[in-house]
C-alpha cells in the first residue's frame, strides 16, 4: 500500500509540475521492492523545500524500514526512488 501511495503522489506531482512531459514508472522486486517514477519536466528548483506530499512519501517509506529519495534527473526532470524491505529480518 505504501508503494502505491508513493507512486500516486509522484504521478500527481508530475501531472502538476511537469504536464505534457514523458513519465516512466518502474517497479522491481529483488531482495527489496524498488519503485522509481521519473518525469521529463524542469526538475527541482535550487533551494526547493519539501512540502507535505514529499514528506509524506519519505515518512511512508521510513515507517516500513525503507527509504524514499527525490532528486533531479539528468538532463532534466525529477525522479522519485523508493525502496522497501520485502521480509522481516530474522531475529
Amino acid at each position: 500500500m505504501a508503494a502505491y501511495r508513493i507512486a500516486v503522489e509522484a504521478l500527481t506531482n508530475a501531472a502538476c509540475h511537469a504536464p505534457g512531459t514523458p513519465v516512466s514508472v518502474r517497479l522491481a522486486v529483488n531482495s527489496r521492492l524498488e519503485l522509481s517514477i521519473a518525469d521529463g519536466g524542469a526538475g527541482l528548483p535550487d533551494g526547493y523545500r519539501a512540502g507535505v506530499g514529499l514528506n509524506s512519501m519519505r515518512e511512508r517509506a521510513a515507517g516500513l524500514g525503507g527509504l524514499c529519495v527525490v532528486s533531479r534527473r539528468d538532463p532534466c526532470g525529477t525522479i522519485v526512488r523508493a525502496e522497501f524491505p520485502l521480509f522481516e529480518e530474522a531475529l
